[in-house]
């Protein structure tokens, strides 16, 4: 049996565009954009003093809305200072008010109080009395009070005066015990460093005195050597090596 054909056929779309033709666009192209309308120079000149009547015409709104303000303000202050005026004069009908009641009060118990002065007199002379023993008391606790608290100020400024003493007397004593430790270390330091000084002379000494000895010793050899030496004929180089043995 035979293959089937299992090709497919095979299209350009570059090809089969051209071929379709320009498609309709459902915009505007950019040719449109280009040749749009554009408005002349007078025209925008227009526009802008149009946008400006816009904004005065809202100044002008806003200027309005001031006046409106300040007058209801201008009201409203009235009508405060009115009222607190107001409540003014009728306080001051109430005082004279008081004022002339008290007066014609005064006036009636004016005949009254003549009959009894007498009492009253005698009354008030008592009341003075008392009054003036009262104060002669008030002042003598006063005395008392103001004497108290100056005994009182007087003891401690003793009292502060005594604890500052004390504390000279102390920081004093306590001064004196450092000096006297300073002047122990001191003496101590130099009677060390004598004592050091000291022994260094008299090692000193004794290694002079040492050397010395030696000195004598071998000057002693010495003299020997030459008066053994000079009795029996012997060269010096003989007498050179007996010397080096013996030493």
């Amino acid at each position: 049996m035979g293959k089937r054909d299992n090709r497919v056929a095979y299209i350009n779309p570059i090809a089969a565009a051209r071929a379709r033709g320009p498609v309709q666009g459902s915009g505007p192209t950019i040719q449109d954009y280009l040749s749009r309308p554009r408005p002349t120079w007078e025209e925008l000149k227009e526009q802008l003093e149009k946008k400006k009547k816009g904004s005065r015409a809202l100044a002008d709104f806003e200027d309005k809305m001031n006046e409106r303000w300040r007058k209801e303000l201008a009201k409203n202050r009235e009508k405060m200072l009115g009222g607190s005026e107001k409540d003014k004069e009728e306080k001051k009908d109430k005082k004279e008010k008081k004022k002339k009641e008290k007066k014609k009060s005064s006036r009636h118990s004016s005949s009254s109080s003549s009959s009894s002065s007498s009492d009253s007199s005698s009354s008030s002379s008592s009341e003075s009395d008392d009054e003036d023993e009262k104060k002669t008391v008030k002042k003598k606790r006063k005395r008392k009070k103001s004497s108290s608290r100056r005994a009182s100020d007087s003891s401690e400024d003793e009292s502060d005066a005594e604890s500052k003493k004390r504390k000279r007397i102390k920081e004093e004593g306590d001064r004196d015990k450092d000096e006297k430790s300073r002047r122990g270390k001191r003496k101590a330091e130099r009677s060390y460093k004598g004592s050091s000084s000291e022994s260094s002379a008299d090692s000193d000494d004794d290694e002079a005195v040492e050397a010395k000895k030696k000195k004598r010793s071998s000057e002693e050899k010495e003299k020997f050597t030459v008066r053994h030496f000079t009795s029996f004929p012997i060269s010096r180089q003989s007498a050179n090596k007996i010397l080096w043995a013996e030493q």
